[in-house]
């Protein structure tokens, strides 16, 4: 099945910052599991990990920019974080979210919203 081509400047940008977010959440935290690994190679994989997340982020920015301004792209993309984030802090690296981590997330998501009243 294929998208009418109209929605995809709209949906595009909010498919792939999700799945480059999935890259970049594991390139900036994912060694966290693997302390003993030395420091070079934790920043070596991570970037090697972050190349794949920018071939998904540049093409979301690009085809965003239709419909979306860069402001409006900029937020998308840290809802989008802090949503894979929390899935991965409690998934991934076992660590519990607290009442502060949600309400702080939601003010976060509130002040987001004011973005796209204008």
């Amino acid at each position: 099945m294929t998208m009418p081509a109209p929605f995809w400047p709209w949906l595009a940008p909010v498919v792939l910052l999700t799945a480059s977010n999935l890259f970049m959440t594991f390139a900036w935290y994912g060694h966290l599991k693997y302390k003993s690994a030395p420091l070079a190679i934790a920043v070596m994989f991570s970037w090697a990990i972050a190349f794949f997340e920018y071939w998904l982020a540049v093409p979301a920015n690009r085809i965003g920019h239709q419909v979306y301004s860069a402001a409006e792209l900029k937020t998308i993309q840290e809802v989008v974080t802090l949503g894979v984030f929390a899935v991965f802090s409690v998934a991934y690296l076992k660590e519990p979210l607290g009442w502060n981590h949600v309400v702080g997330f939601m003010l976060i998501a509130a002040g987001a919203a004011v973005i796209f009243r204008g």
